[in-house]
């Protein structure tokens, strides 16, 4: 195998085995064990028979606990006691399946346990009784993946490839995709950009959590980007993987990577939103890519429990749409970063554009994005270009946020528009058509680090993006009429209708109380059908009228007593909008507000909400006014406080339309074109 690519094709080739006997969807189930089995049986084999021998002398010396000899023997955190490896299991075909079996129990309990994750005893069975064991396991017996074969980074991509490959045949969510490498590379260098110096000094320790890790590609990459900077550094990493598949691979692939195993350790199973297996923790580094558009409906108990808690807990700062879980992960990191008395901390998270304006000022989105910026934690946003992620072309954006941040960014947060730092693929990955590179990452950075104004960068102080929306009233005005097509709309008011109903269990009782209803409301049609057909624009007038009425009907002993919500009923059904009736005031003398009318105006933070309306409102409608009784939850003030990044808007350029005399040449060639058509 000399390069990536044939490696690829050589392990999707497995696939044509399966073809018959497995469906699509469950390629993965055995090429993902197996390449993770055959890549561990390439690390240990030259070691094996040292560990081996070891373990029969030790055992022979009555000793019980050998794991940490057994591991010094293999020369990694783990090992295998069973006495087969591929090769011997395919020297012997008949027994391949009991072999097999012994062979992955024979790994020590950590590696197990990642093994475990697949599933793939299940998977064996399968193959062995469609007769495909031998072949398959012959298949992966002719690739060499041992790590001076085939580098930790080279292997890094090949799972990542065969799971993206698995991801697009299955058709998954454009949230479930991994992330591309020089995006990864991209917010490392942001991530790390201003502590080049402080990560330069001697017994420099630092620790880097990923809480959705994937295969491990951000953690892997950000602790060769440290040692590239600082080679006695020290860089722990952290993370938590909620897919079975993508945690054993990240879990395998670490063990290969630190020969003393701490950092496939510190990798834990299950969802960091409902579990936060590192709860007692906190990091230097935090950087993530959460699955987009991906519900967190599973988490939702714990996560409604824990945001309870307020700012004891993670989530206080307000809960997004059960849709969408981006920004849970986002209140995550930031809680988990080291607190500015122990140096901050730093997060790097790649989202989608939703994050930065989904949600009305009050929602839990805009809370959170009120949270950060009020806090003061946003260094800046990157808007990536589109096409850049293996399942989905959509737009995606890099925020860099900070507890701990320069003097000069205090107050600040910079957008960087790097929508243009792309160049083409050669071969497209699925929805990836482009990529960065190096030289561009390089420039989207020193971007960053400048942290000044051009064309490409913005820097906006952070209430640039708050507002206040404010509730603007307009008077109720209506005009009543008892005309016979109003009339007949009170048949279909709710409260007028529950007047033929009954509660009552019992027919006969509940059959009278229905006709004492509907001889009910026939009383109060003819009552209303005994109003002038007078056409009133004044409530107050028209009430009057229908009170005569109705002490007239009581003087005749016809008594009709109508309750309030039937009265308010009347009311609907004989009333119209009126731009020309009077205004319709409650019984404390006020104006009553019209619901359809009601409009609402966004009032950039830092201006007076009263000169606001004054100015830009009651030029244009006179009679409205401003509701006093909407407030916000937090600072008590008139109008919700909401905040809203519209990336677009602040790098927005005109481009003026083409001259008419263009558009219509081209026209006149296109009718042209479709008559000489028509011809032939």
């Amino acid at each position: 195998m000399k390069n990536f690519s044939e490696k690829i094709s050589f392990l999707w080739s497995i696939a044509e085995l399966l073809r018959d006997s497995f469906k699509r969807s469950k390629y993965q189930d055995v090429i993902l064990p197996l390449t993770v089995l055959r890549r561990i049986d390439c690390v240990l084999q030259p070691t094996k028979a040292k560990v081996l021998e070891r373990q029969a002398r030790l055992k022979a010396q009555g000793l019980q606990n050998l794991d940490t000899q057994l591991r010094k023997a293999s020369g990694y955190a783990f090992y295998n006691t069973s006495l087969y490896d591929f090769e011997k299991l395919l020297n012997d075909a008949p027994n391949l399946a009991a072999n097999l079996r012994n062979y992955i129990a024979g790994f020590s309990p950590n590696m197990r346990e990642v093994l475990e994750k697949f599933d793939f005893d299940n998977t064996l069975t399968k193959l062995d009784e469609a007769g495909l064991l031998f072949l398959v396991l012959e298949r992966f017996n002719a690739i060499d993946l041992h790590p001076n074969v085939v580098s930790n980074l080279e292997m890094g991509y090949i799972f990542e490839e065969l799971i993206r490959k698995f991801n697009e045949a299955l058709n998954e969510n454009p949230g479930e995709h991994f992330t591309p490498r020089e995006v990864i590379r991209l917010m490392v260098n942001l991530l790390l950009a201003q502590d080049r110096e402080a990560l330069s000094h001697n017994h420099v320790i630092r620790t880097v959590a990923d809480p959705c890790c994937g295969s491990g590609g951000m953690l892997t990459i950000a602790k060769e980007r440290i040692l590239e900077m600082n080679p006695n550094a020290q860089a722990h990493l952290f993370g938590q993987e909620v897919n079975p598949e993508t945690f054993a691979v990240c879990k395998a692939d670490l063990y290969m990577k630190s020969p003393d195993g701490t950092d496939a350790d510190n990798i834990k199973f299950g969802s960091v939103l409902s579990n936060d297996q590192h709860a007692t923790r906190h990091f230097d580094y935090m950087l993530a890519n959460p699955p987009y558009g991906k519900e967190w409906k599973m988490d939702a108990d714990a996560v409604n429990k824990e945001a309870e808690k307020g700012d004891l807990g993670r989530f206080g700062a307000g809960l997004p749409r059960i849709s969408d879980g981006q920004l849970l992960f986002l209140q995550h990191m930031l809680k988990r970063i080291h607190a500015p008395a122990q140096n901050g901390g730093r997060v790097a998270i790649v989202m989608n554009g939703s994050p930065l304006f989904t949600g009305d000022a009050g929602s839990g989105e805009s809370e959170i994005r009120r949270w950060i910026l009020q806090n003061d934690w946003l260094e800046a946003i990157v808007a990536l270009p589109e096409q850049l992620f293996y399942n989905t072309g959509i737009a995606t954006y890099v925020w860099i946020l900070s507890n701990r941040k320069a003097d000069a960014r205090r107050g600040k947060a910079q957008l960087i528009n790097a929508t243009t730092f792309w160049t083409p693929m050669r071969k497209s990955l699925g929805d990836k058509r482009r990529e960065i590179s190096d030289a561009q990452i390089e420039e989207i950075t020193k971007l960053f680090t400048a942290c000044a104004e051009n064309e490409h960068s913005k820097i906006f102080e952070t209430t640039a993006f708050g507002y206040r929306k404010i509730t603007v009233e307009r008077p109720l005005r209506l005009n009543f009429q008892a005309s016979a097509e109003r009339i007949e709309r009170l048949r279909g008011e709710r409260a007028f209708q529950n007047l033929a109903t009954s509660k009552k269990k019992e027919k006969r009782a509940a059959q009278q109380e229905i006709e004492a209803g509907r001889a009910f409301q026939e009383k109060i049609l003819a009552l209303v059908r005994s109003l002038p057909n007078t056409l009133y624009k004044n409530r107050a007038a028209f009430e009057a009228q229908l009170d005569t009425a109705l002490g007239a009907a009581t003087e005749r002993l016809d008594t009709v007593k109508i309750s309030a919500p039937v009265r308010k009923a009347l009311l609907n059904a004989l009333s119209e909008r009126d731009a020309t009736a009077d205004i319709c005031f409650d019984q404390d003398g006020k104006p009553e507000a019209d619901a359809e009318l009601r409009d609402y105006e966004n009032v950039p933070l830092g201006q007076d909400v009263h000169d606001f309306f004054a100015r830009e409102v009651l030029p244009h409608v006179p009679d409205a006014w401003l509701n006093s009784e909407v407030r916000d939850a937090l600072d008590g003030e008139i109008g919700k406080v909401g905040y809203e990044i519209n990336f677009n808007r602040y790098f927005y350029q005109y481009q003026p339309p083409r001259p008419l005399e263009e558009i219509e040449a081209d026209i006149k060639l296109l009718e042209k074109e479709i008559l000489e058509m028509l011809r032939a």
